[in-house]
């Protein structure tokens, strides 16, 4: 099963169209957070289901503050992470996640990509910003999860 998972695209899905003509259509999309129009428009990209919570700039929006769902026997909290106070550290988040009997939790709201397994119960991750990146070198950033027949699951950090 074939995810991508994006974060913080503002209202512009420019680069989303990018990402799709060179991954081709996922399984699956995780948008996490300030999306700014409630993914009414990737919708309408897609050919497969959208997940997707709000962030900070999704004012009036009736989009979820935290999700789970569970992919190819994965159980995923996705969450913008503002509310988990993502820029000062992902201890919070962490906990949540466990708390939520979750193995992977997903979070925006930097703009820079991130990765850690250093926990041995539970992966997290962010994709960075698809329109406004703010690390070195300010690349729009993406990722792609691979998540094998017999439940392994394969990161990739892409840029646009």
């Amino acid at each position: 099963m074939k995810v991508l998972i994006i974060s913080d695209t503002h209202g512009h899905e420019e680069n989303l169209k990018k990402v799709l003509e060179r991954e081709g259509m996922p399984d699956h999309v995780i948008h996490l957070g300030d999306s700014e129009d409630s993914g009414i428009h990737m919708r309408k990209m897609l050919d497969c289901p959208l997940h997707i919570v709000a962030g900070n700039c999704d004012f009036f929006s009736d989009l979820p503050k935290v999700a789970i769902v569970e992919l190819g026997g994965h159980r995923i909290m996705l969450t913008h992470g503002h509310y988990h106070y993502v820029s000062v550290g992902t201890r919070d988040l962490l906990e949540e996640a466990k708390v939520n009997g979750c193995d992977i939790v997903m979070f925006g709201h930097t703009h820079r990509p991130f990765f850690d397994q250093s926990d041995s119960e539970v992966t997290v991750l962010n994709p960075g910003s698809l329109s406004f990146p703010r690390q070195e070198g300010r690349r729009p950033g993406y990722m792609m999860m691979e998540i094998k027949e017999d439940g392994t699951v394969e990161y990739r950090q892409k840029y646009v």
